[in-house]
């Protein structure tokens, strides 16, 4: 099975997670996603893999949640997309995609509920 981790080393829950694969023999492909974000349609994928909704994939913490106002609950979901495609750091992590089915790692241990 292909395993791809949406990844930020300043995370320490991020850094946790990847440290639970690699201690388990895994090596997922790890994706700096700040550095390289997601386009919309990756960001689609994802949420469907996820089986969320855009906004409980959101970062609400991040200076461009408000700043964007997507704290209006009646901002589109294709509004929300383009403003994590656009603001990687709106993005919740890490993510860990496993096949065709993904999980937020929070906590980190819940990245190997999918394995």
């Amino acid at each position: 099975m292909t395993l791809k981790l949406y990844h930020n080393p300043r995370c320490s829950k991020s850094r946790a997670a990847l440290k639970l694969l690699e201690e388990r023999g895994l090596e997922p492909e790890v994706v700096l996603y700040l550095d390289a974000p997601p386009s919309a349609s990756e960001l689609k994928k994802l949420l469907k893999e996820l089986g969320l909704k855009p906004r409980e994939l959101l970062r609400t913490k991040e200076a461009p949640y408000k700043a964007l106002g997507l704290d209006d609950p009646g901002v589109s979901d294709a509004r929300i997309i383009d403003a994590m495609a656009a603001n990687p750091v709106l993005i919740e992590r890490p993510i860990l995609v496993a096949g065709t089915r993904a999980i937020i790692g929070r906590p980190p241990e819940k990245v190997l509920e999918i394995l």
